[in-house]
């Protein structure tokens, strides 16, 4: 596997609510464009519902991810852009929901979250990308 280590509590610093102030990797990188709420015909996922926007965000991606050979325990970092910075929480209750079964007790990928004025599209409310290690053999996935 490429992610080697997670670093969520490191001395003088505090410890973070389930992500990781760093994460190192070996091999390659793959950086996955913003995943914003739309089904495969390209339709808005959830208006109005900020859980749905980011289940169906995360949805995208993973689907990027396993194209890649990846899994959610090779994503390093996320960075999230939403619209309410004060929603966090539902963003991370859906992101646990997710990403829990496969990460186990290991901490969350290190993460960034930018409030912004808008995103592309007057229906979304949130985008998500990624940077990814990419496994040697996809059969460690």
């Amino acid at each position: 596997m490429p992610v080697e280590e997670r670093l969520p509590d490191l001395p003088g610093l505090p410890s973070t609510p389930g992500y990781a102030h760093a994460v190192t990797v070996t091999g390659r990188l793959a950086f996955i464009s913003g995943q914003v709420a739309v089904d495969a015909r390209g339709c808005v996922v959830g208006v109005d519902d900020l859980a749905a926007q980011t289940r169906q965000a995360l949805s995208n991606l993973h689907h990027i991810i396993r194209g890649l050979g990846a899994d959610w325990s090779d994503v390093v970092k996320f960075t999230w852009f939403v619209l309410d910075a004060s929603e966090v929480q539902t963003i991370r209750d859906v992101r646990d929901e997710i990403l829990r079964p496969a990460l186990g007790k290991v901490h969350n990928p290190a993460s960034t979250l930018v409030q912004v004025a808008a995103l592309f599209g007057p229906d979304f409310l949130v985008e998500v990308e990624a940077v990814v290690a990419i496994p040697d053999d996809p059969s460690d996935v």
